[in-house]
């Protein structure tokens, strides 16, 4: 089987060893992702819900460059370093997946590669058997705006 992978330019993923996401067959699956700009600097520093949209953005940019969307995500995990902030970090999961509704599994974790970053998110997903393009139901981005 064909094996696609998909790179965002994280300096992590050449010094590591690792891509963003990778697809076979139908399966797409994305690496852990945080906020990170092209600058390699965390953004939305102190802002649970702004990271949590960056990092789902960073995500579904990945996805849509191996066939899929947001609306193919099956399983989503978020490592988070404040559970008690799980409403910020739920409110963007949500504004992602509202429609697609994935399993879900949110972790708090004492701390995450950069000391700004407070979320980390993996997601698996399967493409509909389909010819290319995106999936039907695809969610709309979230607007800029929004944040």
């Amino acid at each position: 089987m064909v094996r696609r992978r998909v790179s965002s330019g994280a300096v992590w993923e050449s010094r590591y060893g690792y891509s963003r996401a990778i697809r076979v067959g139908r399966q797409v699956v994305v690496a852990g992702t945080i906020a990170v700009g092209p600058d390699g600097e965390v953004l939305g520093k102190g802002d649970a819900y702004r990271q949590t949209v960056e990092a789902f953005r960073i995500v579904e940019r990945a996805l849509g460059e191996l066939g899929g969307s947001a609306a193919d995500v099956v399983r989503t995990r978020m490592f988070v370093t404040d559970i008690s902030r799980a409403a910020e970090y739920g409110r963007a999961h949500g504004e992602f997946f509202q429609s697609s509704r994935p399993a879900a599994t949110m972790v708090e974790v004492s701390r995450l590669i950069l000391p700004e970053a407070m979320v980390e998110v993996e997601a698996d997903a399967v493409l509909p058997a389909r010819r290319g393009g995106r999936s039907a139901g695809a969610r709309p981005p979230v607007p800029a705006e929004s944040l």
